[in-house]
């Protein structure tokens, strides 16, 4: 007999030798089940939660799962030799960036270029990192970005299984993941909302700018699944794989903002926002989250990195709105860059895509725990006893 582990809800179930075709318990498709190895055992034979006690042993696996797309570097930064990169043109994008990959690589590199100081003398004290988003207390203010589409990446996993795994990996660190949307989904059909409604809400579906009534629609299966927020990743109006496949998208205008925002009781969030004046129109439409974001330098070639647009955009519309950053982020110390520079909270995108194929939940938990980690050693070396310590005299002046 051969026992088997899913890395979504970590049941073990047993066979002759063929794996699975499905999780007896939740349902997740064969790519999420794995063999479960002696060596995750302790010396009583009581399984210590999967085969996978490291985060470099889940990144191992991505790797292999995503052959071809994404070779797991240690350092995710976007250059021309990258596999993600060099096989951009005339192929789909995969984990690469628009065209050059240039506003993926200026992701990296304006994050890169500023320094902390430390500050070592003074009482000792214990990092505390909890995040209040709204009414929903977090332990971090790190949350899994709005991503999709995985199951076409080498049919690596199953959709629903990718955002169940980015959801319940989440928070069981006590996080919070973001769902997106793709070319693939439709209306009627939307993954991340099964997923969501399948979890009790506990998400963010942040959808395409599609026509404002199927965007209405697919708010109210968001309020109807009791999810804490909801929201419309505006730069997805450039989305040319989504008009080839019968799935038209928009840009908004501030009254289609108005409209969307009162059409809903869940705060509202507008994703993709990389200039003050877009910053400021959508919080006069009544947006309470300005997502900053080049949605990974996937959309637009050429754009500055996050990093370097956050702070002008935090200085026009911070005291009226929550404001998160993605792009670029690799560690806690990114993360602490980004909440000096003035965000509230920041997003991880590719590293989660590559923790919950290579080890569902559990690889999803190991990379929240990482950066978790590092952030609290980033705010102990830099004196932050709080979030609100974070400020950018933890910056130097370049």
């Amino acid at each position: 007999m051969v026992e088997w582990f899913c890395t979504i809800c970590y049941q073990e179930q047993k066979t002759e030798k063929e794996i699975p075709e499905s999780c007896v318990k939740c349902g997740a498709g064969s790519a999420s089940i794995i063999p479960l190895a002696e060596q995750s055992r302790d010396a009583s034979g009581v399984n210590l939660v999967g085969p996978f006690e490291t985060l470099e042993q889940v990144r191992d696996r991505a790797r292999t799962k995503l052959k071809g797309i994404c070779a797991a570097y240690p350092h995710c930064n976007g250059d021309s030799d990258r596999i993600c990169q060099r096989e951009a043109y005339g192929k789909p994008i995969g984990l690469g960036g628009a065209g050059s990959g240039a506003s993926f690589a200026a992701n990296v590199t304006s994050l890169a270029r500023l320094r902390l100081q430390t500050r070592l003398v003074g009482d000792h004290f214990d990092p505390d990192p909890s995040f209040l988003f709204f009414d929903l207390k977090l332990s971090v203010p790190i949350m899994g970005s709005s991503t999709a589409g995985i199951s076409r990446y080498n049919d690596a996993m199953g959709e629903v299984d990718f955002c169940r795994a980015t959801i319940r990996g989440c928070r069981e660190m006590g996080a919070l993941a973001w769902r997106g949307d793709t070319w693939f989904y439709t209306a009627e059909n939307t993954p991340a909302l099964d997923a969501l409604e399948s979890e009790g809400g506990y998400g963010v579906p942040i959808f395409k700018p599609r026509s404002q009534d199927v965007l209405k629609g697919l708010i109210e299966r968001a309020e109807k699944a009791g999810c804490p927020a909801t929201g419309v990743d505006l730069d997805g109006c450039g989305s040319t794989i989504m008009e080839r496949n019968g799935q038209p998208v928009f840009r908004k205008s501030i009254k289609d903002l108005k409209a969307l925002v009162a059409f809903t009781s869940l705060p509202f969030i507008a994703k993709g926002i990389m200039t003050p004046e877009d910053a400021e129109a959508c919080v006069e439409a009544g947006v309470r989250v300005i997502a900053v974001s080049n949605h990974g330098g996937r959309v637009l070639d050429h754009t500055p990195g996050v990093a370097e647009v956050l702070p002008a955009i935090v200085d026009r519309v911070g005291e009226n709105a929550l404001i998160t950053a993605d792009g670029g982020v690799r560690t806690g110390y990114d993360v602490i860059k980004m909440l000096a520079l003035g965000a509230d909270a920041v997003l991880i995108g590719r590293d989660v895509i590559r923790a919950a194929v290579g080890g569902g939940s559990l690889g999803v938990r190991l990379q929240m725990e990482r950066l978790r980690n590092t952030l609290k050693r980033a705010m102990k070396l830099t004196g932050c006893p709080d979030l609100s310590a974070i400020t950018s005299d933890i910056l130097y002046d370049s």
